[in-house]
């Protein structure tokens, strides 16, 4: 069996939580009182921060680099706002262990830096408000935004996984992390419909969203705020240095599914980057057009996601894995096929669907490879290496769209481009061993929504170790294994 880690059930019973007993919220056999209602105001205030961060991230991060375009700042820099402020954030996730330590608290190192996130946004309603946008304060301030937003990652991750009793985390956070879709979806769907219909011009009404998400992330702030943690929950939990992460990340079969992530990273950002100036530049979509297919590409990954745990765990990992992989190669292509709206909307249901079974196959086969209590601080390399191959993508696509004179034609090269070299890394999932994934339903958290693929998703961390806590436990056991 798996060493446990360090969250609660690693610990034993105690005056925090009991083990013996299963807190199940409303139940005549749960916990002592204090215990009971200690998890059930922890579960409501984790439920609300993933709802309000949802609608946060429909409402601002979305639309920023529609935000860059309507401020008459170019398609170039629009297509760098998605991309070039992601590496702030990866590198700023370094120094969490630092600031947790010196705060002495995961929680107070999680609040803080979703409060400053917050006030990120402040910048932007200003400057939408009164029209003076300019590149440099829109790419520092995206810089900020995610460099608080993700420093927040791995010690969010570390600090759940003592929240919530083993036995509810795989049941609780995939219904946390469906709450957090629908959330994220109405924020999508309303930032549209307000950008069409509010007067004064777009980037005006940019200020109504911006200000819109600043509160949403400021009452996600407050829900971190009131969630519990446990006494000398920090001391408990190891950090794994970046260079010792890169060792675990090279090994075995790793290698070669992280070398086939960061391949696929660069080729695909030559042209990611750049749908949201095509689709609102050169075929002059509507806000509520585009946001149909930005909604149709998420819809799409939340619709498949409940499939392909299923067949991964009957099937094993490697035909899931090869049918995303093949269909996210002409994706960037297919645009250029035709401006209907209905076309490019099939073309997204595609693309949401790909992208959700090639990273579900591929993500859960990684990290499930590593031990629990390295993986938080693994997971923060792991973002840095793959925002850094985004960056190489985005870079190579900025060049030859500056190259191509930055019109019509220029989307065409980079998105041929992007689709030709898409084939390239495919070599490297040849002969992978079809492993069975052990795990039939895992949560995903959504980083952030982007328009060509759906979502940034990564797994909660604490669900993985808990379904692998019951399984590995069921295996031990004569019978059936339990429900998840």
């Amino acid at each position: 069996m798996r060493s446990r880690g360090p969250g609660l059930a690693a610990r034993g019973p105690g005056p925090y939580l009991r083990r013996d007993r299963r807190p199940d919220l409303g139940s005549r056999h749960s916990m002592q009182p204090s215990s009971d209602t200690r998890t059930a105001r922890d579960l409501r205030a984790m439920t609300g921060d993933v709802v309000a961060f949802s609608v946060m991230v429909g409402l601002g991060e979305t639309y920023l680099p529609a935000f860059v375009l309507a401020s008459g700042l170019g398609a170039l820099a629009a297509g760098w706002i998605a991309t070039l402020p992601l590496l702030a954030g990866s590198v700023l996730q370094l120094v969490t262990p630092y600031g947790v330590r010196r705060l002495g608290s995961y929680r107070r190192w999680v609040v803080l830096c979703a409060r400053l996130q917050a006030l990120s946004f402040l910048p932007l309603v200003a400057g939408a408000w009164t029209g003076a946008v300019r590149s440099e304060w829109v790419f520092v301030v995206a810089a900020a935004y995610w460099g608080f937003g993700m420093a927040t990652s791995p010690a969010w991750n570390a600090w759940v996984g003592a929240l919530v009793p083993q036995d509810l985390r795989a049941r609780y956070f995939a219904r946390r992390a469906h709450r957090g879709q629908v959330a994220l979806l109405t924020g999508v769907l309303l930032a549209g419909a307000l950008l069409d219909a509010l007067e004064g011009g777009p980037v005006s009404g940019f200020a109504v969203l911006f200000a819109g998400a600043a509160c949403a992330r400021w009452i996600s702030a407050a829900f971190l705020a009131r969630q519990s943690e446990p006494p000398g929950l920090v001391e408990g939990h190891r950090h794994v240095s970046p260079a010792r992460a890169l060792r675990h990340l090279g090994r075995g079969e790793g290698t070669r599914l992280l070398a086939y992530l960061l391949g696929i990273q660069v080729s695909v950002y030559i042209a990611a980057p750049f749908f949201t100036p095509y689709m609102l530049g050169p075929l002059r979509l509507s806000y509520t057009g585009f946001t149909v297919l930005i909604a149709a590409a998420f819809v799409a990954r939340i619709a498949v996601l409940p499939l392909l745990g299923p067949a991964a765990h009957r099937f094993g990992s490697r035909p899931v894995l090869r049918a995303g992989a093949l269909a996210i190669v002409p994706l960037p292509a297919l645009w250029l096929v035709s401006d209907s709206l209905l076309y490019l909307v099939a073309v997204q249901l595609l693309a949401g669907s790909a992208w959700a079974a090639l990273e579900y196959a591929t993500q859960l086969l990684f990290f499930e490879s590593l031990e629990e209590r390295d993986r938080a601080s693994i997971l923060t390399v792991f973002n840095l290496a793959n925002t850094l191959a985004m960056v190489v993508g985005c870079a190579i696509g900025g060049l030859l769209f500056s190259w191509a004179l930055a019109d019509r034609s220029a989307y065409q090269l980079l998105f041929l481009v992007s689709a030709a070299a898409r084939l390239v890394p495919l070599v490297l999932l040849r002969d992978l061993p079809a492993r069975v994934i052990p795990t039939p339903e895992v949560a995903l958290r959504t980083l952030a929504v982007r328009p060509s693929a759906g979502a940034i998703q990564r797994p909660v961390l604490a669900a993985l170790e808990a379904v692998e806590e019951i399984q590995s436990g069921a295996a031990e056991r004569p019978g059936p294994a339990p429900r998840v």
